[in-house]
Parts: C-alpha cells; sequence; structure tokens
C-alpha cells in the first residue's frame, strides 16, 4: 500500500492525496490551489493522474481547497462516488456552483479586457493610418473612444456581455480563457456524491471501508479512517482533514474517542497549518467582540466584518445572538450581506444533529435557531445591498470575501473606509498581497502611532482611499488548531500512531511543528510534492 501527496505539501491549498492497493486507488480530497492567479492557474489546469484510474473519491469537508477541483475530477471518465458526511454535501450543493460562478466570472473578465486592449490597439492604428518609427501605434485612443468599446463590450454599466466578446475574440483569432470549470459541470459534479454519518463503515474499494469521526473544523468536517486488507494484512489510515479547535462554538470537539478496530494507525495523515503558532483563547471571543461592538457604538458608527462565508459567518452570527440575549452590547441591526453565506447559513440551522452540549442548552431546548433574531436580516439583491451601503446608522455589516479581494465587501469598505467613526473588524486570516492584509497591517500601524498624522491610504476600486476608520482584529475564530491543540488531539486520543505524514501547512509551520512532535516521540515525515511513501 502506498500514498502519493499531489496538493497541500509545504504548503496551504489544494489537498490532494491518492492511497493505492493492488486493487483500488482512493482519493483523499480534490482541492484547488489558491493564491497569485497564474501559479494557481497552472497548478490547477491539469489533474496529475487520469480520472478513470480513481475507484473512489473521501471528502474530508466542503472548503475549496479541500473540494474545488472536483468537477475536474468528474467531468472526464471517473466512474466512482464522492463519499463524504451529509453536511459536507450539503454544503457543497453551493460552494461548488460558487466556484464555478467565479471561474466563468474571472474567464469572462480577463476576455474582456483582452478585446478591449486589441480594439482599441486596432482603432489606434486607424486612426494613425501606419506605425510610427518603433513600429507601434502613435496616436492614443481617446476616452470617449475607449469608452465607446466598452459600450460594445457591456450590456450596462456592470454585466459584461459575453456573447459580443466571445465573437470578437473569434472573429480576431484572439486567444480566449477557459474555466477551470463551468457551472454546469460543477452541478454535474454534485451528482457523484454520496453521503454518510459520522461512526458508519462504508465500502470504498475490494477489502476496503472508511469511518468518518468529527473533525470539529467546519460543519461537516470529518478525520477518516480507511482500513484495507492488503497480502493478509490490515491496515489503518487516518486522513485528518482539518482539525479543528477545542471549546470553539455551535460544533462539538475534535473526536478524541475512536472504535477499537480503527485505534491502531498505520500512518497519520495531519494538517500543520498553525504548527508554529499559538491562537487567542476561544473564550475570548465574547468579551473581545463585545469590546469592539461598544467602542463602536459610542462612536456612532458602523463594524464592518469581512467575513468567509462558510463557518466564520456562523460563528460570528452566533456570538452576536448571545450577546444580544444577555443585553450586553446595544441592539443595532445586523446586516449579512451575501447570498452564498445566506443559503449555508440555511445548511447550519438544517444539521442541528452536530450541534455541541452548549448550542442545545443555550438554543434548541429553549426553542431557539441560533442563527435568527429579531435584529439580524439577510440581504439578498444587489439593490438591497446598494441600500445598506449608504447607511449611516450604526449598524454591524458581515459580507464577503473573507480577503477583501472581490465581493461587496470592497463596496461597503468604499463608503466606510474614510470615516473614523466605523470599525473595520478582522476576524480571519489575511494572506500576503490580500486587500485585506494590507488593511489590517496599515491600520493596526496607525493605532499604534496614536492615529497621528495623514491616515495611511489603500487603493482598491481603482482608486485611493484614506483609511480613517479603526481597524481591529479578532484572532481566536480561527477554524484550524493551533500547536498545542494538534499536540491535545495526538495526546489525549486513544491512537496508536505508527508514523505521521504532516501535510496543509507553509514549510515552515510544517517543519517546525515536525521538530516538536519527533520531540514528543513521534516518528514524523514531511513529503514534498509528487512523493510516494510505502505503508508497511
Amino acid at each position: 500500500m502506498h500514498v502519493t501527496f499531489y496538493g497541500a505539501v509545504r504548503e496551504v491549498t489544494g489537498s490532494m492525496h491518492l492511497l493505492s492497493t493492488e486493487n483500488d486507488r482512493i482519493l483523499l480530497d480534490c482541492g484547488l490551489f489558491q493564491g497569485h492567479r497564474r501559479e494557481s492557474n497552472q497548478k490547477n489546469r491539469v489533474l496529475p493522474f487520469d480520472p478513470k484510474i480513481i475507484t473512489n473519491m473521501l471528502l474530508s469537508h466542503a472548503h475549496i481547497d479541500h473540494s474545488g477541483r472536483i468537477p475536474m475530477l468528474t467531468r472526464k471518465e471517473f466512474h466512482g462516488r464522492v463519499i463524504c458526511t451529509r453536511a459536507t454535501a450539503d454544503a457543497c450543493e453551493y460552494l461548488l456552483p460558487d466556484s464555478a460562478h467565479i471561474q466563468e466570472s474571472d474567464a469572462n473578465y480577463l476576455n474582456y479586457k483582452t478585446v478591449r486592449s486589441s480594439l482599441a490597439r486596432f482603432r489606434a492604428s486607424i486612426l494613425t493610418n501606419g506605425k510610427n518609427n518603433r513600429g507601434k501605434s502613435s496616436k492614443k485612443v481617446s476616452k470617449r473612444e475607449l469608452n465607446d468599446i466598452k459600450k460594445l463590450l457591456k450590456k450596462d454599466r456592470h454585466q459584461l456581455n459575453v456573447e459580443s466578446i466571445n465573437d470578437l475574440m473569434a472573429r480576431y483569432h484572439l486567444k480566449s480563457i477557459q474555466p477551470l470549470y463551468t457551472l454546469a459541470e460543477a452541478e454535474n459534479a454534485l451528482g457523484f456524491f454520496d453521503s454518510y454519518p459520522y461512526g458508519h463503515p462504508v465500502t470504498i474499494g475490494k477489502e476496503m471501508s472508511c469511518t468518518f469521526y468529527e473533525a470539529g473544523h467546519i460543519l461537516g468536517s470529518a478525520l477518516t479512517f480507511v482500513r484495507a486488507r492488503e497480502n493478509g494484512r490490515t491496515f489503518t489510515i487516518c486522513y485528518t482533514g482539518d482539525i479543528g479547535r477545542f471549546g470553539k462554538p455551535i460544533l462539538r470537539d475534535p473526536t478524541l474517542n475512536f472504535n477499537v478496530a480503527d485505534r491502531n494507525v498505520d500512518l497519520m495523515i495531519m494538517e500543520s497549518t498553525y504548527g508554529n503558532r499559538r491562537h487567542e483563547p476561544v473564550e475570548d471571543l465574547k468579551d473581545r467582540l463585545k469590546q469592539v461592538m461598544l467602542d463602536t457604538c459610542r462612536r456612532q458608527g458602523a463594524v464592518l466584518i469581512p467575513s468567509f462565508a462558510f463557518g466564520r459567518t456562523q460563528e460570528l452570527i452566533y456570538v452576536l445572538h448571545k450577546l444580544y440575549d444577555s443585553g450586553e452590547v446595544p441592539r443595532i441591526p445586523v446586516y449579512v450581506d451575501s447570498p452564498l453565506a445566506t443559503n449555508l447559513t440555511r445548511v447550519f440551522g438544517e444539521h442541528p444533529e452536530v450541534y455541541d452540549r452548549e448550542t442545545q442548552d443555550i438554543f434548541l431546548r429553549n426553542g431557539k435557531n441560533p442563527f435568527m433574531f429579531k435584529q439580524i436580516r439577510f440581504i439578498g439583491s444587489v439593490e438591497e445591498s446598494i441600500d445598506l451601503m449608504k447607511q449611516s446608522l450604526p449598524h454591524v455589516v458581515i459580507a464577503s470575501s473573507g480577503m477583501c479581494e472581490a465581493g461587496r465587501i470592497l463596496h461597503h469598505l468604499r463608503y466606510k473606509i474614510h470615516n473614523p467613526k466605523n470599525t473595520i473588524l478582522i476576524v480571519g486570516y489575511m494572506a500576503q498581497n490580500t486587500l485585506g492584509h494590507r488593511i489590517l497591517e496599515k491600520g493596526e500601524a496607525y493605532e499604534a502611532s496614536g492615529r497621528t498624522g495623514p491616515p495611511p491610504m489603500l487603493r482598491f476600486l481603482n482608486k485611493e482611499y484614506p483609511l480613517k476608520a479603526h481597524v481591529a482584529k479578532i484572532g481566536g475564530f480561527s477554524g484550524h488548531a493551533d500547536r498545542e491543540e494538534m499536540r491535545r488531539f495526538l495526546k489525549q486520543s486513544d491512537l496508536n500512531i505508527k508514523r505521521i505524514a504532516l501535510v496543509h501547512g507553509e514549510e515552515e509551520q510544517t517543519l517546525s511543528f515536525a521538530d516538536c512532535l519527533k520531540q514528543d516521540g513521534y516518528n514524523v515525515t514531511v513529503p514534498r510534492l509528487g512523493e510516494t511513501l510505502a505503508i508497511r
């Protein structure tokens, strides 16, 4: 038996590992690489194997860096099933089509830019009736002429005329960008899903089965245990996916007690995202959010929260609900301005079987929905969102995207970033080179200086904006276990682990965590991309 590591190896996206026996090949996750557009596009374009060799696929959870390439797997000659928990399958019904929409929108926008530039160059060439001595057009297209070109390629100010763009690309033999997959391919992929409850053994191949246990990372996330018999011996492989924190709201903690048949693990494929970090304590979340709310309401401002649609948004709603019920903060309106987050909040509400005891006691036993209270409103249409942006009374806005790179959050920032009454609250990881990271970095520096001197400037939506709004951060909302919580999982579980392979972490984090685990007495390896390990 072997495992080959095809993604999230010494990096944090693109999770994909192939477990091979004499009879079967089982794929563990099929995630998108995320990051710089050109680099991630090159990595995502081609699957590193022929889909028809895959017997079945096991999906640890619905996040796109673990699920996002499933439509590329299922559109070809894949004849197996995508096996996961019930909540994960329900979440993917929204996340995969949303990912396809992003793929198509990005491709259409890049093609629009190609056609626009080509028509501008063509128009300039006609105007000059030739070239200058460097072989280039000597006259630039006027702003009016450029606007005429834009009108040709758009249906209105915000919507591209995709049909016209594609026709012009074909007419002038321009190289077009194709999406990784289409909405139709994403919807087709959903037909391959089979979902099962936690703790229920599922046959996945010849003399192979898997069992899911709660991972505590996100709704439906699973620790996946594969048992396989080969050459007269039974092997057990644990794939952790992403491990959650202990004591987080809504979901139960990561499983520590396993079925006797799964306790002797020959290889654990384990995440290491925060292998060299420690999070803020979970119990500080409510108090920190309370303080931000009080400070902002005192200024008569708005709290603007960039948030991931799946998981982070629902945790924020949950904590706000508790604060409002206890009367600890003013009950100002709360707006969730993300259609995807609205749909995924509905999925959360449909799976009370995975809630922790606190959620059961505080909400369900009192006939309350944790994600619905009097002051909350879910924004659907663009028109409602635009009206909300102009709201001047104190309120809270939770909007995507989580790193401020796209989506409705950008337009809320456009209206609120220049007002010192407001607060931009960062509750998630902000990758390098994202607008969210720049807001956090410059905002913290400005706060540390006592907000003296001119405010820092930030460029987005093709304009410079002064960062006069206050910037605050709450780090405890992370859905990933930190170093000590991962060690707790290993030490307090009833597993006997023969070997650990660390994945899903930047190289510095992973190598540091490997050193830590070796000192704890574990046999640890850090594989490289494409490396194969024999399981003996």
